[in-house]
């Protein structure tokens, strides 16, 4: 047995046409990456999910890795608006989201307030850092990461689509910043960990940067495309039982009388409805970029270190024995098996 056997598949020719064309252009969009990035082949197909499922992603990793750089190179290849925000303890609301300046009309002589907008005002915001401003900062933009909406001086200005946001921490570094809340943490879609480069990669990238570059990109995609194609993923099919796996995943991790011993032991909090529901819309963009018209098992299982890592809040006994949540998700994946031994 199998998902595609309990759920349909894709029936529209042009739902169909769509999807032949995402899978196309997620092909053309990797070739164009990487003239200039190398490696991180799962870092860029989660930022990619991360835009075709309409989510934004925390990227940690340490200095150095590229994190800027790829998120800039995608939104040149997308042809979308880029903008990074550095983000540091003096940091104001204001500066993320715009203010209102008073401004003198020439002709008439008589002053206005006029609204300029801020950095948000990009369709692929580079967050550098949220971790190092204070928390009235860092929630300016939560109302842009859910709403796609900033209200300043009690006016609401709509963003431009699509909008994501991508913000990037230091795991290294942690004196003096402000850990994100729960609360926050939770809507980002994934957390993605970017690590070092095996060595012939670190050799390629050093022989690279240091040669004259001058590289030119084709636009694979237009922010047109991107808006199609995450109407498209909301419309392909889930079978029940994929979905009920992706939440049985979300509920084996809350600690409680029926729980796990490693998850009462290790465990604050479970992950959230939101998990599940990640799973499974980025499951649907994971499907089209392989080019199928289904959700497997497969798909939940791959997403969950990425959706479950930050939504899962260890425990001070957990941190005295160096358990991560990485481990706990690796500990569900094994406890809690997909329904049907045949299933894919």
């Amino acid at each position: 047995m199998t998902s595609t056997e309990t759920a349909p598949a894709l029936e529209s020719a042009d739902d169909l046409a769509l999807a032949d064309r995402l899978k196309a252009g997620v092909d053309q969009v990797n070739t164009e990456l990487h003239k200039l990035i190398v490696g991180q082949e799962v870092v860029i197909e989660q930022v990619l999910l991360s835009l075709f499922a309409g989510g934004n992603s925390l990227i940690v990793g340490v200095p150095g890795l590229a994190k800027t750089l790829l998120i800039n190179t995608i939104a040149q290849v997308l042809d979308l608006k880029f903008s990074r925000i550095q983000f540091t303890p003096d940091l104001m609301p204001s500066d993320i989201t715009g203010t209102d300046i008073i401004q003198e009309d020439p002709e008439t002589g008589r002053r206005k307030l006029i609204f300029t907008p801020g950095p948000v005002f990009a369709n692929m915001v580079l967050a550098d850092e949220i971790n190092r401003t204070p928390p009235k900062t860092q929630a300016a933009l939560l109302e842009a990461m859910q709403e796609h909406r900033v209200t300043v001086q009690g006016k609401t200005y709509p963003l431009a689509e699509p909008f994501h946001v991508f913000a990037t921490q230091n795991p290294i570094e942690l004196e003096g910043t402000y850990p994100l809340p729960e609360a926050q943490l939770d809507r980002f879609m994934f957390h993605i960990v970017m690590d070092y480069l095996g060595e012939d990669e670190e050799v390629l990238v050093v022989t690279r940067t240091t040669a004259t570059m001058s590289q030119q990109f084709s636009r694979a995609l237009t922010g047109a495309d991107v808006k199609a194609f995450q109407a498209l993923v909301r419309r392909v099919p889930v079978a029940d039982a994929v979905a009920r796996y992706a939440v049985q995943l979300a509920r084996t991790s809350r600690p409680g009388p029926n729980a796990p011993r490693f998850v009462n032991e290790w465990v604050s909090y479970g992950a959230s409805t939101r998990a599940p529901q990640q799973m499974i819309l980025a499951g649907k963009a994971r499907a089209l970029m392989q080019g199928r018209y289904h959700v497997s098992f497969d798909d939940v299982r791959a997403l969950a270190k990425p959706v479950l890592r930050h939504r899962i809040l260890m425990n001070f006994h957990a941190e005295s024995e160096k358990v991560t949540s990485d481990h706990v998700v690796d500990q569900l994946l094994a406890a809690v098996p997909a329904p049907g031994s045949g299933m894919r």
